[in-house]
């Protein structure tokens, strides 16, 4: 049974992105440059077949998963939401390392927030279903960074914290699948170019 292609899209720039605030659960909208990166993604998804779209039900993500024209196909996923962060939402990493020196998600905990097992486990659960589900099929899954940084981690084997090793940027795609059985990295934090 060959494993899916899985599209990592993560959403465009929003006020707390740009700022490097982590958000979790608080629901910003994309700022115009998040939507213009939406949209960039638009002629380069169009030339795909999805066989599922499914998105984050956070607006940054649905937003993002609407203007770059897959808004029919998406399906909640709720396993795609982004981290939580307890009391280190709406706070930058230098500001948290003011308390807590070398803190970053990958090596430490948020405290009142998610742990790193829970969302290794939701990840694996997510990848578990995606396999099954999706066999040799081509499915996007709009979301955003850590999470899908931690995904990536996941499918390569190397567990959330791999995801430590993978940069993404807002508006840009990545590609997992496999070569040889292997599942594989096959592109990452690949840019679209804006009109």
């Amino acid at each position: 049974m060959a494993p899916p292609e899985l599209w990592l899209l993560r959403h465009g720039a929003t006020e707390w992105a740009l700022n490097g605030r982590h958000t979790g659960s608080t629901d910003l909208p994309l700022l115009a440059e998040g939507e213009a990166e939406a949209r960039a993604l638009a002629p380069l998804l169009s030339r795909q077949q999805f066989a599922a779209v499914y998105t984050s039900p956070l607006q940054r993500a649905r937003q993002t998963c609407e203007l770059a024209g897959l808004g029919g196909q998406a399906v909640i996923e709720t396993d795609l939401r982004e981290w939580d962060y307890g009391r280190y939402e709406g706070i930058t990493t230098s500001e948290i390392r003011q308390t807590v020196p070398g803190w970053t998600v990958f090596t430490h905990p948020c405290p009142d927030g998610e742990r790193m097992e829970q969302v290794q486990q939701r990840c694996e659960g997510l990848i578990t279903r995606l396999v099954k589900q999706h066999p040799g099929d081509k499915v996007a899954l709009f979301a955003h960074g850590h999470i899908l940084r931690s995904l990536a981690g996941c499918w390569l084997g190397l567990g959330v914290a791999g995801g430590a090793l993978l940069v993404l940027g807002t508006g840009s795609f990545c590609v997992l699948g496999s070569e040889r059985d292997q599942r594989a990295l096959l592109r990452w934090n690949a840019p679209v170019q804006l009109p």
